[in-house]
């Protein structure tokens, strides 16, 4: 790593590490209330880092995938929700600075970097739940603009962003795999609210139904038409798994370290015996599936850099394998250690939402991982995939 890079590092560190108290002291408010985490997403604008990922020439940080993992971590030791709204904004404005036009992203990521423009993701429709590579509704062209029209049963954060990536149809007669990636902004639209979102955990992400309506300029195609498989293969997926796993893991870490200090401190329950077999056995198996995951995600981000750098498709099985494998094994093991240390603390400090350790509300946050875009459904993939990959390339 040159001394650049190196100070670079360092100063992303910082701006997260500064956040953290903002995003920590609103956690459990915006947890309890189930509201969008305003006065954490404020912060996050005012430092910058929604620009972690856009081009220093735009403006922006210029930041790394590295980067975003480690940060995402950071920001999860705060406030899980507030972590995974910022996590997915990075891997729309990914997807803009690869594939966007040239107008697209000059008009867009000064703003992005400048902290003006939330990018929110819409993917999901009524009929296809989350299947990515495939849309029903479909764009109309009049003229020189685009005529879309989008229902959308999810929409994270979808209430407070700025501008969307929207799937859609790229024509009412292209087949439903022909699907295109256009960026609209909230200026250019009308939007109405569907349903409420009053979820089990991760309540701060306020994901709504929406229904998006308006006309959008030929130059906010991102990608080529009926072409969003190459978006999404090359960036959107796997910067929504190595953003959702970092934050899972930061999220869990930063329960790990509560709960070791709380045996440390003079002040720990009676039932918690730093000196006990069981207490030592416990926190060893959290510290390995943790380990686990951090090894994995870093092999995942190191692997990924390596294809772009070298200008290597990520479409290969077994990268989608590892990105896919990634995916499953954080959210599974994130949620069993933090379940793990409810069952290590006990009733009155792991299971009670008055607890100085939020390890419940944690708990709840986990326990949409796996639901995330189904693992059940990569687990299918990967079946498929592992047919493909005669040598059997581990990550």
């Amino acid at each position: 790593m040159n001394q650049q890079n190196s100070g670079r590092d360092v100063k992303l560190r910082g701006l997260a590490e500064d956040l953290v108290p903002v995003l920590a002291a609103n956690a459990a408010d915006v947890d309890q209330s189930g509201c969008f985490p305003v006065s954490a997403v404020e912060a996050l604008r005012g430092s910058g880092l929604f620009g972690l990922s856009v081009p220093v020439e735009f403006g922006g940080l210029g930041g790394t995938l590295s980067d975003l993992s480690e940060v995402a971590q950071i920001l999860a030791s705060g406030c899980l929700s507030t972590a995974m709204i910022w996590a997915m904004h990075c891997q729309q404005v990914d997807s803009v600075v690869r594939y966007g036009t040239v107008r697209l992203c000059e008009d867009l990521l000064p703003r992005v970097a400048a902290g003006k423009a939330y990018i929110a993701s819409v993917t999901t429709e009524p009929t296809g739940g989350g299947h990515l590579l495939s849309a029903q509704a479909s764009l109309d062209q009049a003229g020189e603009e685009l005529v879309m029209r989008r229902v959308a049963p999810i929409v994270t954060g979808g209430e407070y962003a700025d501008g969307f990536l929207v799937t859609m149809k790229d024509s009412a007669n292209a087949s439903s795999n022909q699907v295109t990636l256009v960026y609209a902004d909230r200026s250019q639209l009308d939007i109405e609210y569907r349903g409420q979102w009053n979820a089990l955990g991760m309540r701060g992400t306020r994901s709504l139904g929406m229904t998006l309506s308006g006309q959008l300029p030929l130059h906010q195609i991102v990608g080529e038409r009926g072409e969003y498989r190459t978006v999404a293969v090359q960036s959107m997926i796997p910067l929504a798994h190595i953003g959702w796993s970092a934050c899972w893991l930061g999220g869990a870490r930063a329960r790990l370290a509560d709960v070791v200090g709380l045996v440390r401190s003079p002040r720990r329950p009676k039932s918690l015996d730093p000196n006990s077999p069981l207490t030592a056995s416990r926190l060893a198996r959290v510290r390995v599936d943790l380990e686990l995951v951090s090894a994995y995600l870093n092999s995942v981000v190191g692997e990924v850099i390596a294809h772009r750098a070298e200008g290597h498709s990520l479409d290969s099985p077994e990268t989608q394998i590892h990105i896919n494998t990634l995916k499953i094994s954080a959210a599974e093991l994130t949620f069993r250690a933090v379940d793990s240390l409810i069952e290590l603390t006990g009733l009155s400090t792991g299971y009670s939402r008055d607890s100085a350790v939020p390890l419940e509300r944690t708990f709840r946050d986990l326990r949409s991982a796996t639901l995330n875009y189904s693992n059940d459904r990569l687990l299918t993939m990967n079946g498929s995939l592992s047919l493909l990959d005669r040598a059997v390339r581990l990550a």
